[in-house]
């Protein structure tokens, strides 16, 4: 069970034997001083006349920050399919399972208290069911909730946006939550597969103009290339199969391209996956970087055994590149950390710290959260959490990041919005 902790005063500091800002240099013996649930300041010399806690041999990172997860699959004890298995196939496991919106619910909360265990204080989740019947839960995370549509065929597509506009209209009109007076929701058209192009650009439009971001899955897999250029394969049968095909949704010879040019009309896109986006698009994903992102999910990324991720090609390119965990269908936890770990180990030549922010900050930014959130320092919120630091590891900023990036231990305790939702130390 998450425990809950009230720090009763409004003012309080906790010290470690680093603490890692991101948005700032790493600090020896650095403390963070905490008022009224954010950061006043980061610095070496704990605060005149404030409650000290020092957490002792402990690497202080902020709050990691999903930046793609599927929260109502969570309540899954073992990932779908086998390694390798053909996204198509893969799909259709995943819609041929039956469910109610009772289990929804209950899984989107298991999956919220899995991800604070993990350190995880926010989340980007794709949103299958009303987020309104969700039942109040001030010790999870921070969840913008991205509203998934589906409507493949010319003739879905009206009432696929229709039933998007009065979600958003309830949801304004029941008090949506909003943090610092933003709208904690986005739209997130599902894949090319399963959104036509007019319908994603009457999408994206009515999401810039409720001032949302968008998610969008993209290049997951060769079937969905192969689908764009063809109109044939394994998605076209399964659309078959449900009554959505429509021959003339997509044009023959399509490529992501085509799709990234209709998001960047949104004020903030997550590219998801990207596994199969070519230079000339990553070059594209860099030029709009302040704008549009890419969401890395690497154990995902190899439970499909896709070709190698172009990771160091995005960031050579300046992609602004995020992480998530995607779902419990293919990953087995939601732990940004462990797809660190499983990133720095794959991915050798990136900078451990470029990880860290990949798992933070950039994560924050992609959302459009960034002012707020994936960084310890002045006027963010004070989420936080606190990673034991392996035994003999000399003081060096690198050796530390890089031996907890090699290690296994999980976060042992964290903080959200500076009280602490979860502890083990």
């Amino acid at each position: 069970m998450i425990r809950h902790s009230v720090i009763e005063q409004t003012s309080t500091a906790v010290r470690a034997r680093v603490v890692f800002p991101v948005a700032a240099p790493p600090l020896f013996d650095g403390v963070v001083h905490i008022e009224a649930g954010k950061v006043k300041q980061v610095g070496t010399k704990p605060p005149t006349g404030v409650p000290l806690t020092d957490l002792g041999d402990v690497a202080l990172f902020p709050g990691m920050v999903n930046a793609h997860t599927h929260l109502d699959l969570s309540d899954r004890k073992k990932r779908i399919g086998k390694p390798g298995t053909p996204m198509s196939d893969w799909v259709r496991m995943v819609v041929n399972e039956r469910t109610t919106p009772k289990k929804k619910l209950s899984a989107v909360a298991n999956g919220a208290m899995h991800s604070i265990r993990h350190g995880v204080t926010t989340l980007g989740d794709i949103a299958t069911y009303d987020p309104l019947e969700l039942p109040s839960n001030e010790c999870g995370p921070r969840s913008l909730r991205f509203h998934e549509v589906i409507g493949f065929s010319q003739a879905r597509a009206p009432s696929a946006h229709s039933g998007l506009v009065k979600k958003l209209k309830r949801s304004k009109a029941d008090g949506a939550p909003l943090l610092d007076g933003m709208p904690m929701e986005g739209v997130a058209p599902h894949a090319p597969y399963t959104v036509s192009p007019p319908l994603l650009r009457n999408l994206v439009n009515t999401a810039a103009e409720w001032e949302m971001p968008v998610a969008f899955h993209l290049a997951e897999s060769k079937e969905e290339l192969d689908f764009l250029t063809t109109g044939a394969g394994g998605f076209q049968e399964i659309l078959e199969e449900r009554s959505m095909w429509d021959p003339w949704a997509v044009p023959r010879g399509s490529v992501p391209l085509d799709y990234l040019r209709i998001l960047t009309r949104a004020s903030k896109a997550l590219v998801i996956h990207g596994n199969y986006l070519e230079r000339k698009e990553l070059a594209f994903l860099a030029r709009h970087r302040d704008s549009m992102s890419l969401v890395y999910c690497p154990r995902t990324h190899n439970y499909f055994q896709h070709d190698p991720y172009p990771l160091e090609i995005a960031l050579s390119l300046g992609v602004r590149v995020a992480l998530g965990t995607d779902s419990l269908a293919s990953n087995p936890d939601l732990s940004v950390l462990n797809e660190m770990r499983i990133a720095a180990a794959r991915h050798p030549r990136v900078p451990a710290e470029v990880i860290l922010e990949m798992g933070t900050l950039a994560a924050a930014h992609a959302m459009g959260l960034g002012h707020l959130v994936g960084a310890i320092s002045s006027g963010r919120y004070a989420d936080m959490t606190a990673v034991p630091i392996p035994d003999g590891v000399p003081d060096s900023h690198a050796d530390i990041l890089n031996a907890v990036f090699s290690d296994t231990t999980p976060p042992c305790q964290t903080w959200l919005g500076g009280e602490i939702v979860d502890t083990d130390c």
